[in-house]
């Protein structure tokens, strides 16, 4: 993939992070990516649900923390996330996927209207929508997830798919 193409993508995912488009990622791009699910989905933040998405959003920055903000000013810059955290994690995607695994786990249960135990693919795509995916890429996204076209996104489609998503090749 040509340099500016991976540049380009890298920024993409950056600005999914980056919730508040302020530049830099930190601890309140992952609380407001929390609210906004529970907004969307009408879960209270003292339920069960909304004390475990904001629990697995506090694992998930933090985990992210350790490995981009190197100079442990509490904000990954775009700098950072490029040199640290996408290369880190490309090496290592498993890793990516388990300091993901608490929130996208909590996120698949909000989402979970039914209580089935997965989410279906209309709700994983407001779900993306959420998260910062354009709402034009989202549904066709979240069919993509469900990898055995029963119509429901679980975890074990999600988690794998996200890190995929983060690890770009150069």
């Amino acid at each position: 993939m040509a340099s500016s193409e991976y540049e380009r993508r890298i920024a993409a995912r950056f600005a999914t992070f980056d919730q508040d488009g302020n530049g830099y990622i930190d601890r309140e791009d992952f609380y407001g990516a929390a609210k906004a699910l529970l907004t969307e989905f009408a879960v209270t933040a003292r339920s069960d649900k909304g004390q475990a998405l904001y629990g697995g959003a506090e694992a998930f920055w933090q985990g992210m923390a350790g490995i981009a903000d190197r100079d442990g000013d509490q904000r990954i810059t775009r700098e950072e996330f490029v040199n640290g955290a996408v290369k880190r994690l490309r090496d290592n995607p498993d890793r990516f996927a388990e300091i993901a695994r608490p929130f996208l786990h909590a996120a698949l249960d909000v989402a979970d209207t039914d209580g089935d135990g997965a989410a279906t693919v209309e709700e994983a795509g407001r779900v993306l929508k959420c998260l910062g995916v354009p709402e034009d890429l989202a549904g066709p996204a979240a069919a993509a997830l469900d990898a055995d076209g029963d119509g429901k996104v679980g975890e074990a489609e999600v988690v794998p798919a996200f890190a995929r998503y983060f690890t770009v090749p150069e």
